[in-house]
């Protein structure tokens, strides 16, 4: 019966854990729960020693978690990849199955370092880091935990140096901290929090400033389910050129940029009519024009790119996606036969090899589609490469009116505060926005209407210390772990009666 009551309290600390971490984020946005939200798993782990049974806890905690932060997966399965609603619940439960190992590892581990006793708090973090960092390898990244310090001002200071990867070891620290100290196990343990006084030396973030350039951003609110004609199509240009122009007609506001998001429709940059319509636009507009588009192989495989038009009308670069949405633009094997992609487009988009930086009119600049915002090492390359200021072109409405679109935001705005560039948004029907260079949205546009809205931005040259050398704080998380996991295979004896000290206390088992 004491075994039982103890499994069980195991198994309610690993679910809290879960529900602490969907809580951080949009619809929620608890961000003050941070440092305890992996407390009572890592509580779970110290009292559990079997090593599979802490796997089994944190593998549930992982399913929990990815089922409540992308819940929203069902939906976008059910109404746009040709699936029924129940297909839709079983993918997505085979989707969290999946992304569950990694917590499972982490808390396996986690109780293996606890057995560093000083070390732990810093081991674990680490280890959690480490693991993070390989979702960016696993078929599909989101939300990280240091995204849930995106309006902290100070704990913000680290991401110039370290990526969100440093936020994310503050918050895993705090949280192995707290569970080091209600387990009694190490005083010295609490003076790894001595480290966030370094917080308070790295400099502040950038003052909020008014941009000296102006974006046109439009926004067409084009319904996914559009069944295209000719006739819709040309009607279609020629509502995005006007809704384009009106607002700039007045030629004592000067729009240096006029962005068009990435779209559901048959726009294609090799098509004559379609390219000519920009190229126009440009020129009466007197501002480069960046539009999402399809473009096309040698072998006419379908390419989700990025079309950059100069003031003079002239096709400046064309940028291909290069990180693929998984079920958004292919369906990974070998799942074909259960779902169809959610692009319209026919066949599995073919992914872009190359980072375009271009110039237009005297500056550099970069664009990223979508997705790839989710990845800090693949964006800091648009910025390493050249480019002073930064324009996301996505199609958000494949989220519904889910939280998703808020989730999406707030991972955007990381990469701008982690390069310290202005980021232009410009999403189908949201949230379209402008990001500064401290991650703060400056202006966003209405949602689920045809607009578009001047948005303000400048242009910077300086290079942030992450931008110009990655995600080396991961690869120092890597070897804290190594040595961690290596030191706990030391036996720990206390001097006098050689009695193992690894157990928590008697009142916690």
């Amino acid at each position: 019966m004491i075994l039982n009551i103890r499994a069980l309290t195991n198994w309610l600390l690993a679910l809290s854990s879960a529900a602490l971490l969907i809580v951080l984020f949009p619809g929620f946005n608890l961000v003050w729960l941070s440092p305890l939200a992996l407390t009572p798993l890592l509580i779970a782990c110290a009292r559990e020693p079997g090593v599979w049974r802490r796997f089994l806890l944190g593998y549930a905690c992982g399913v929990v978690w990815w089922f409540g932060l992308c819940n929203w997966i069902q939906w976008t399965l059910a109404h746009h990849a040709g699936v029924g609603e129940v297909a839709a619940w079983l993918l997505l439960i085979l989707f969290c199955l999946a992304k569950a190992i990694h917590m499972g590892l982490f808390a396996l581990l986690a109780g293996t370092l606890l057995r560093t006793r000083w070390l732990a708090p810093a081991a674990i973090a680490a280890l959690w880091v480490a693991l993070e960092w390989t979702n960016t390898w696993s078929g599909f990244e989101w939300l990280n935990l240091g995204n849930a310090g995106g309006d902290m001002s100070l704990l913000l200071r680290l991401a110039p140096f370290t990526g969100v990867w440093g936020l994310s070891f503050v918050f895993a620290l705090m949280s192995a901290v707290i569970a080091v100290i209600i387990l009694r196990r190490q005083r010295l343990a609490s003076a790894w929090l001595l480290l966030l006084l370094c917080l308070y030396v790295l400099p502040d973030l950038p003052a909020p400033q008014r941009g000296d350039k102006t974006a046109m951003v439009v926004q067409p609110n084009i319904d996914d389910e559009t069944v295209w004609s000719p006739e819709l199509q040309l009607r279609t240009e020629k509502e995005l050129a006007l809704l384009s122009f009106s607002p700039v007609s007045d030629r004592s506001r000067n729009t240096d940029m006029i962005v068009w998001p990435e779209m559901p429709g048959p726009f294609y940059s090799d098509d004559p009519r379609f390219v000519s319509l920009v190229s126009e636009l440009a020129k009466a507009a007197h501002a480069g024009v960046l539009t999402g588009a399809v473009g096309r192989t040698a072998e006419r495989v379908p390419l989700n790119s990025a079309l950059l038009v100069g003031p003079e009308g002239a096709v400046i670069s064309r940028y291909d996606k290069v990180k693929l949405v998984p079920f958004g633009e292919f369906v990974p094997w070998p799942l074909g036969a259960l779902t169809q992609k959610i692009s319209t487009e026919a066949g599995d988009f073919e992914a872009g090899g190359t980072v375009v930086v271009s110039t237009v009119d005297q500056h550099r600049v970069g664009s990223f589609i979508c997705y790839e915002s989710v990845f800090p090492g693949f964006i800091r390359k648009f910025v390493a490469g050249g480019a002073e200021a930064l324009f996301n072109i996505s199609n958000d409405s494949w989220f519904g009116k889910s939280q998703a679109r808020y989730q999406h935001l707030r991972i955007v705005r990381m990469r701008a505060a982690e390069n310290r560039r202005w980021i232009v948004r410009a999403t189908n029907d949201g949230v379209s926005a402008v990001i500064d260079p401290a991650g703060r949205v400056v202006r966003t546009a209405p949602e689920f209407i045809e607009t578009a809205a001047r948005m303000p931005y400048s242009y910077r040259k300086d290079l942030t210390f992450y931008t110009r050398y990655g995600d080396w704080f991961v690869a120092l998380c890597v070897l804290l772990t190594a040595g961690g996991l290596a030191l706990s295979m030391i036996p720990v004896y206390s001097a006098g009666s050689k009695r193992e000290l690894r157990s928590p206390p008697e009142s916690l088992r």
